[in-house]
């Protein structure tokens, strides 16, 4: 360890044994090796970074370059699902930073009651990912009019028209199907969390996303969750469950001192 490196902090946990075995199997971002940090009675996995690819400047223009981003997302959630897979982890936020090992110790002796609370609420449950999609493609399409033969311009009219009511209703059903959906979900779940629906690339082909949600799922409720959602799909309503993941959704906590501003929240 130097001053010219940073520590890149993954995951918390309480499972000090768990961790530290987990650490001499992984490697984190750019192949780095993990090692462990331990504070308070909570442990954070955590691996030494080259201070001048993760200061502030940096990690700014790598967050902006999405080949590098997606490289790093990848590192990162390999492992926090590893992490997960042992033990209940609480994910850190991507390319959380610090300056040092006594920066991340005092972290986690700081952050200890919201740890702890955060801890106690992901204890025995995964993330599962819901989306709704419209998909007005696959409503059986209205009988076509008569050809007006005097009027071609009326005609293309009259279609642009079904077409247009047509998505209107997948639109409509798709939410009327959400909503049902929700009161399911919510029946089957500890939490739930709503993200902003995809669009352009990501929701490619799949039709018009129109909610994107995440629940946090007893591990005992998952395959009831996944097969109840799953049933509600019907012609013009496409519905996705995903998962089950770590719980990325509900990992949101307040940070200080993070290298002091290297980092983005």
């Amino acid at each position: 360890m130097s001053d010219t490196e940073l520590r890149y902090v993954y995951a918390v946990g309480r499972d000090e044994r768990a961790l530290e075995r987990l650490a001499g199997l992984l490697t984190g971002v750019d192949g780095h090796p993990l090692h462990m940090v331990s504070g308070n009675g909570l442990a954070a996995l955590v691996s030494a970074v080259p201070a001048d690819r993760f200061d502030e400047t940096s990690l700014t223009a790598q967050l902006e370059d999405l080949g590098r981003l997606e490289s790093l997302a990848r590192a990162h959630h390999a492992v926090v699902d590893a992490a997960f897979a042992q033990t209940t982890v609480l994910p850190m936020r991507l390319a959380t930073v610090y300056r040092d090992e006594t920066r991340v110790a005092d972290m986690l002796d700081e952050q200890r009651p919201q740890f702890d609370e955060m801890l106690d609420l992901l204890d025995g449950h995964v993330e599962l990912g819901l989306k709704v999609y419209s998909l007005p493609h696959a409503v059986p399409a209205p009988a076509e009019p008569e050809p007006d033969a005097a009027s071609p311009g009326r005609a293309y009219l009259r279609r642009r028209r079904a077409q247009r009511d047509t998505a209107q209703h997948a639109h409509r059903v798709a939410i009327d199907l959400a909503e049902a959906a929700a009161l399911e979900a919510d029946a089957l779940s500890t939490a739930r969390m709503v993200h902003r629906p995809q669009q352009g690339e990501w929701s490619a082909g799949r039709g018009e996303n129109v909610v994107n949600e995440a629940y946090l799922v007893p591990l005992d409720a998952v395959e009831q969750f996944r097969a109840r959602l799953s049933a509600l799909a019907r012609p013009g309503v496409g519905i996705e469950v995903t998962g089950p993941w770590a719980p990325y959704s509900f990992a949101t906590q307040p940070v200080r001192d993070r290298a002091e501003g290297r980092g983005p929240a």
